[in-house]
């Protein structure tokens, strides 16, 4: 959890620092995507939590091979169905951290440190997205 934190904290940083109008896109991206991510897995979650109560109390199939596959599904849709509203933090760390870099990249304008810091800044966040995958 903590790679994917620095990952999302470096690379707000970096879009801040390429452009505004970019960082402006990035947000409203960021927030049509966690929307739908959202409605995904609240859907997703409960069909494979209702799927086991099916397989239980409809089917009568409990201890077979059905059951078996439905718990593994429950195991997943448990936090699918009640994780949803956790893109909403995301978002709002990500304006508020991106629009406070984006006040300092805005001073910075004209100077070549701004680019520099940018490209800086997304190395770093790479670096944390292959740790949260690779390691």
């Amino acid at each position: 959890m903590f790679n994917i934190f620095l990952a999302v904290f470096f690379g707000t940083l970096a879009f801040a620092f390429v452009e505004p109008f970019f960082f402006i896109g990035y947000l409203i991206s960021i927030a049509i995507f966690g929307l739908y991510q959202a409605i995904f897995m609240a859907n997703a979650g409960g069909a494979w939590d209702n799927a086991k109560k099916i397989v239980e109390t409809e089917l009568k199939k409990k201890g077979t091979p059905l059951h078996d596959a439905t718990v593994v599904g429950d195991t997943v849709g448990d936090p699918f169905r009640t994780l949803p509203p956790c893109p909403e933090p995301v978002i709002k760390f990500t304006t508020l951290f991106g629009l406070l870099a984006v006040e300092l990249a805005v001073k910075l304008e004209g100077n070549s440190l701004k680019h520099i810091l940018a490209v800086a800044f997304f190395l770093v966040s790479v670096s944390f997205v292959y740790r949260s995958f690779f390691e």
